[in-house]
């Protein structure tokens, strides 16, 4: 009985903590329609600025706290609202996720980047103080944690129902415009929700870091356990928000303290709060969507198929010249980045064609790998049913979240992910804890690719058939379902369309795809196991993918490379690399609202280019025959009797005056 009511007591401690994070998450979303994925990542890094303010800099604890809670935290909650999250409510759900995502990951750089790894230790607070409750002792910080979650649920309860400035949170995001007839202020209350919700995952990091320690990740992901109790309060009811947390704890710790510890229930103490949260978001029914303004995106302009084949073609080529020159190391960072820039096409797939956010792209990659390593065919065969078993995981994923849209379907497949890393790729049948299982190279039609530089050559002509077969799929029927579908869901459902088979069709490809791409990475690598493939990594792989352009293979390519050189770039300096990942991560907050990318503005330069260069060229060519049309000056005559058609006729633009009258009398004079 005793050691039950000590675990009940630390799961009480923890779901207190989870109540604290998981009430400022809600607060931010029912205010601004922004679901925060960096919650966690804030209430990591305000940790650490707590941890220097007490421990560094000598502060005295309650000083410290209060400087992080009343000052740092407002002051970030209203650079976020004012800088990064402004309008976001109102965008496409995957724009609003990206740029999230990109704080997330930012904020885990500018951690690594400010306070390089190194032992630190953050006291509880009044470490000496406990209470007896039977036979288990109650410390102070346990106690305070518990009844700051009350006060807490408590306080912002009262804030949203019972005063002025709570009704006006709420008709914030109901109707803004009507806020301000009647004098609100939309943008302040939405930097006040902001300000507190910032400061209550400071608040649940503080608590919570001096029993799981100052960790970059460990702090961060236990803090996003909190995202399955706001979840199961749907993301708007305080009472249900703070009953999930505490369920949550509970339930944490009595599996972790009566589940077996071999076998697979050993690992599923690991994912509980996965697990929960995928059972809360299929099992209830997601909370109703805002009718609003129908906002698609604009997608980068598909290359002609002269073009298409001829950088595909040229890409081939300069794969081959490396693959002749190059050393054995650099030829295995040719191949990561081709393995990556496939993933990435399944994301110009699912994300840029189809609108859909997927955390977990490169554990379908996992299981492309896993099947390819189990199978034993390195052939044709067996890459293309490794493809075909990742594609049927991703269709069963899909199956039980039909219903889901938005935020509710990527949330989904964190989960996924998380379970599928924690539980199911650590698991004796497959790679086995901290194991690997060998891989052999790919053989086509019996002849085995033993060099890596051969290897690496076949990789890339499967990235350009892939990037081919996708630039065909968007000309034809289905690409402008898709397209449809991604824009206008509500008018797809008035004509007929069954867009949920459609969507279960469309997980199963961009699976496959990037099953593929996990396949050929464990030929190249020879031996695989589950750390390439965390959970985690699906984060920086959607940031590049959206930084490069999710909406064009060239985006995808270029993406593919950028990730493969960021650890080449970091490995020699970590602080290097937090600053590298704080770059991608901020970078993605501005760029989250632009899927196109710097890929788009490479087109826009070509094009800028082309339009300058090319009357140039023309207007040097000589006059010959047959090349009526040709922009000519005032009163020369085109030579061949051919008719100039003004540009603006061209371009569907209405024609100047002038033009017209010079058209109407010419037709007018030759009858």
């Amino acid at each position: 009985m005793s050691s039950f009511i000590s675990f009940t007591i630390f799961g009480l401690v923890s779901g207190a903590a989870y109540a604290i994070a998981a009430s400022g998450l809600v607060l931010t979303y029912t205010t601004t329609r922004v679901f925060n994925i960096a919650h966690g990542a804030f209430g990591m890094v305000l940790a650490f600025v707590f941890w220097d303010f007490s421990e560094r800099q000598g502060l005295p604890l309650w000083f410290s706290l209060v400087l992080v809670l009343l000052v740092v935290a407002p002051a970030a909650g209203w650079f976020v609202s004012r800088f990064v999250t402004k309008g976001l409510g109102e965008a496409p759900v995957s724009s609003s996720l990206v740029v999230t995502v990109g704080l997330f990951v930012g904020l885990i750089g500018l951690a690594q980047q400010i306070w390089p790894p190194e032992a630190r230790f953050v006291p509880p607070f009044f470490p000496e103080t406990s209470f007896q409750l039977g036979d288990t002792f109650v410390t102070a910080h346990q106690l305070i944690t518990i009844l700051s979650s009350i006060v807490v649920a408590v306080l912002l309860y009262l804030l949203l129902n019972r005063t002025r400035i709570g009704t006006a949170m709420r008709a914030s995001v109901d109707n803004p415009e009507l806020l301000k007839l009647f004098g609100g202020r939309p943008e302040r209350v939405a930097s006040l929700s902001w300000a507190i919700g910032i400061s209550l995952a400071g608040l649940g990091g503080v608590l919570l870091v001096s029993v799981v320690g100052l960790d970059y990740y460990a702090l961060t992901l236990l803090v996003i356990n909190a995202y399955a109790a706001a979840m199961l309060g749907r993301l708007k009811s305080l009472p249900l928000t703070f009953v999930g947390a505490m369920g949550l704890g509970l339930l944490t710790s009595y599996a972790s303290a009566y589940l077996p510890t071999e076998g697979l229930l050993n690992s599923v103490r690991n994912v509980v709060p996965a697990l929960f949260l995928f059972a809360v978001i299929i099992i209830l029914p997601q909370a109703q969507l805002r009718i609003g303004q129908v906002k698609g995106i604009v997608s980068a302009p598909l290359p002609s198929l002269g073009k298409a084949v001829g950088w595909g073609l040229g890409l081939l080529a300069f794969v081959g010249l490396l693959a002749g020159t190059s050393s054995q190391a650099n030829l295995l960072l040719v191949g990561t980045a081709a393995t990556y820039a496939i993933v990435m096409l399944s994301l110009v797939l699912l994300t840029g064609y189809g609108g859909h956010v997927s955390l977990a792209q490169l554990t379908f990659a996992g299981v492309g790998a896993l099947a390819y390593a189990k199978l034993e065919q390195p052939n044709l065969y067996g890459l293309v049913l490794s493809a075909l078993i990742a594609a049927a995981v991703g269709g069963l994923v899909a199956l039980p979240v039909l219903r889901l849209t938005g935020l509710y379907l990527a949330l989904s497949t964190l989960a996924f992910a998380s379970i599928m890393d924690k539980m199911i790729f650590q698991a004796d049948f497959a790679f086995g804890f901290n194991g690997t299982l060998p891989a052999g190279r790919l053989s086509i039609l019996g002849t085995a690719i033993t060099s890596t530089g051969g290897y690496v050559f076949a990789m890339s002509v499967f990235l350009v058939l892939v990037a081919w077969g996708l630039l065909l799929l968007r000309r034809g029927v289905l690409g402008r379902m898709l397209i449809a579908m991604r824009d206008s869901p509500a008018a797809c459902g008035t004509l007929g369309l069954d867009m949920r088979w459609f969507r279960v069709g469309l997980f199963g490809m961009s699976a496959g795809i990037a099953g593929l791409a996990g396949a050929l990475f464990a030929g190249l690598r020879g031996t695989i196991g589950s750390a390439d493939f965390q959970s985690f990594n699906s984060l920086p792989l959607l940031l590049l993918a959206v930084v490069f352009g999710v909406t064009s293979v060239t985006g995808a390519v270029l993406g593919g490379t950028g990730l493969m050189l960021l650890p080449v770039l970091s490995s020699g300096d970590p602080q290097l690399g937090g600053l590298l990942f704080a770059l991608i991560g901020f970078g993605a907050v501005f760029a989250g609202r632009d899927p196109n990318g710097l890929a788009n503005l490479i087109f826009r330069g070509g094009r800028l280019v082309e339009s300058r260069v090319a009357p140039q060229v023309m207007s040097r060519l000589p006059d010959l025959p047959g090349r009526g049309g040709r922009r000519r000056a005032d009163g020369d005559s085109p030579g061949d009797g051919s008719v100039e058609v003004p540009l603006s006729q061209l371009t569907n633009e209405p024609a100047p005056v002038e033009d017209q009258k010079e058209v109407g009398a010419h037709v007018a004079a030759r009858g």
